[in-house]
């Protein structure tokens, strides 16, 4: 699929809100770390060498699964779309949280997982601390203006040593970061195109969510003006 395909199958268009402006591109960042917790680590920037090929791969992965807002176990709809790469893709139902090799939609297994993907999250993870990272599972996200995602643990998976590799792309967002409490205060940080967050060990169950998206003037990239997407990439099994 062409990069034209990949806006048209990403991008939701009538939003109520203005459209990001593309004269006004987002300046390149230079790549930094930040440290936001024990085992939580913030790369900034370190996606954007990679851009062009993940939007190209994700742009065949979307056309063979299709995004869609999945329903929580009470029924509820979510306000983020999403779709799956990988081995094993998670899925949320009736039925429950829980990962699965075959998409629901198509009784298929899901997409491969890309070698872009895979090449950028196990950097990621080694910068992190993390050397031996092997993803078997990516979960794709897309959050339109409005959407968010509520404080959650990422605790599906079988085996809690390997760390979960998020990265950002298209509209800034607000990162919550908590502690292995609901209860606990979360801290804030503002995820740009192109961040990629890290975290593991001490810091793998740790309570973690997003601030509904606020649509931008600024466009950070010319196909993902009005949405963000986020690639979350774990080891389920």
């Amino acid at each position: 699929m062409d990069m034209k395909g990949l806006q048209l199958s990403l991008s939701v268009p009538n939003q109520a809100s203005s459209p990001a402006n593309p004269d006004r591109a987002q300046e390149p960042r230079p790549a930094t770390q930040e440290t936001l917790a024990p085992g939580a680590l913030l790369l900034r920037g370190i996606a954007a060498a990679f851009v062009p090929i993940l939007l190209d791969d994700l742009a065949r992965i979307v056309a063979e699964a299709p995004l869609r807002h999945m329903k929580t176990p009470s029924g509820l709809r979510m306000s983020v779309a999403m779709s799956n790469c990988g081995p094993l893709g998670w899925i949320s139902d009736r039925a429950g949280y829980r990962y699965s090799a075959l998409d629901p939609d198509r009784g298929r297994p899901w997409p491969p997982l890309p070698a872009s993907f895979l090449q950028l999250a196990q950097s990621a993870a080694a910068q992190a601390g993390f050397p031996d990272f092997v993803p078997d599972a990516c979960l794709i996200n897309r959050y339109a203006p409005g959407a968010k995602l509520s404080l959650h643990q990422d605790k599906d998976e079988r085996d809690f040593s390997a760390p979960i590799v998020s990265v950002s792309l298209g509209l800034p967002a607000v990162f919550l970061l908590g502690g292995l409490r609901r209860a606990d205060r979360p801290s804030r940080h503002l995820l740009q195109h192109g961040d990629v967050v890290v975290f593991g060990g001490p810091s793998r169950l740790r309570y973690h969510g997003i601030l509904p998206i606020q649509a931008a003037d600024i466009t950070a990239h010319p196909q993902l003006e009005n949405i963000r997407i986020n690639l979350t990439l774990r080891k389920a099994r």
